[in-house]
């Protein structure tokens, strides 16, 4: 199955399917040898029993909670994050290739305001997304160019281990979640006793965990996490959502201290096939601080606040699907399905659509393309 395309990025398998290959994005159907064609209650059961290779504590918690993680290994060929769930009271698979190479800042194009990111001392770097979104991938880039440049300890609480960081400039320590520790609290708890200056937090996903970071950041560590948000607003949102009513402003107090970054992401179709990395970056400043601090309000918004950063490398998801547009990597489409201001978004592809196809009659009877008059407002 993984043989089957270079663009193989999940394996899916269900009762009364033959097993499914997600390649860039979409479903296809992959053929298997059984009397039917498709797979049954007892081969999906074999294959879920070989992925936990024994083990009690997932079989424990697969019982207990419907679904459990594990990691998955196929020598010098690939490695998995799986995921094993009940539905409609049947078994069913999920595991996602991951990469073996560790990425650069550079091989996924990645603004320079990462290098600026990465050179943060304290606080938290929140990169969040939807699953699959590259998220691991983005941070797996930022701490190896940490790693081949400082000479600092890394700590990471990983569920599962996804890239393999070897020693470099750095030490590296990977820890995962039911094998090197219990929960991401813990771990986290543990790790402010194991001297690291940097923390990689695999996903924040209880108020423990939030609280453990928090005080990690303040107390000299920095700290890049992932949640599963959409865009900056949404992530204040959901931390503040963790914490009573009645810890709000001392909670919004902290947030304005420790937050350096939101990065969100997510993956769109390209042109031509594929899809492409799409991001809404924000960073602290001044204005950042205070609407943390007091809350969103009329000329105080995250998104106005990201646009008017753009001279700092910050952009909204609907500046950087313009620019994709303007570039042809992305359709007109496209860019209206996943942007945030559809009314706003219409108005710019308009505008770009007449820059490119307006012509001016000049008096010698020549026409001249204005190509140079839609570059002047790109960059505007």
């Amino acid at each position: 199955m993984i043989g089957s395309s270079e663009g193989i990025s999940d394996l899916l398998f269900a009762v009364g399917r033959p097993p499914l290959v997600e390649e860039h994005g979409v479903l296809e159907e992959f053929p298997v040898e059984t009397a039917t064609g498709v797979l049954d209650s007892t081969q999906i059961e074999q294959i879920a029993n070989h992925l936990m290779g024994g083990d009690e504590r997932l079989k424990n918690e697969f019982t207990t909670y419907g679904s459990c993680d594990c990691s998955y290994a196929l020598a010098r060929l690939a490695r998995f994050r799986v995921n094993i769930f009940k539905q409609n009271g049947q078994q069913a698979i999920v595991m996602r290739k991951l990469q073996t190479d560790i990425p650069t800042l550079e091989q996924l194009g990645l603004p320079a305001v990462f290098r600026e990111m990465i050179k943060e001392k304290n606080g938290i770097i929140f990169v969040t997304g939807a699953t699959g979104s590259g998220k691991t991938t983005t941070l797996a880039a930022m701490l190896n160019e940490l790693n081949m440049t400082q000479k600092i300890h890394i700590l990471t609480l990983e569920d599962p281990i996804e890239f393999l960081h070897p020693h470099k400039q750095a030490l590296f320590n990977q820890r995962q979640l039911g094998k090197d520790f219990p929960d991401f609290a813990t771990g986290l708890r543990a790790a402010l006793r194991q001297a690291p200056k940097v923390i990689l937090v695999g996903e924040i996903r209880d108020r423990a965990t939030m609280e453990i970071a928090m005080t990690a950041s303040e107390t000299g560590h920095i700290v890049f996490t992932t949640m599963h948000t959409i865009n900056a607003g949404q992530t204040i949102n959901r931390v503040l959502g963790m914490f009573g009513k009645d810890e709000e402003q001392q909670l919004r107090q902290r947030l304005a201290d420790t937050v350096r970054y939101v990065v969100s992401q997510r993956l769109v179709t390209k042109v031509g096939g594929g899809r492409m990395l799409v991001q809404e970056i924000m960073g602290s400043s001044l204005r950042t601080r205070e609407t943390l601090l007091y809350g969103e309000g009329e000329n105080r918004t995250f998104q106005e606040i990201i646009e008017a950063g753009d001279t700092q490398g910050w952009h909204t998801f609907d500046q950087s699907l313009l620019k994709a547009y303007k570039a042809d990597l992305i359709t007109d489409e496209t860019a209206l399905i996943f942007c945030a201001h559809k009314n706003k978004m219409r108005r710019d592809i308009d505008m770009v659509k007449k820059l490119r196809n307006r012509t001016f009659e000049e008096p010698s009877g020549l026409r001249m393309d204005v190509e140079t008059d839609a570059k002047a407002w790109a960059a505007a």
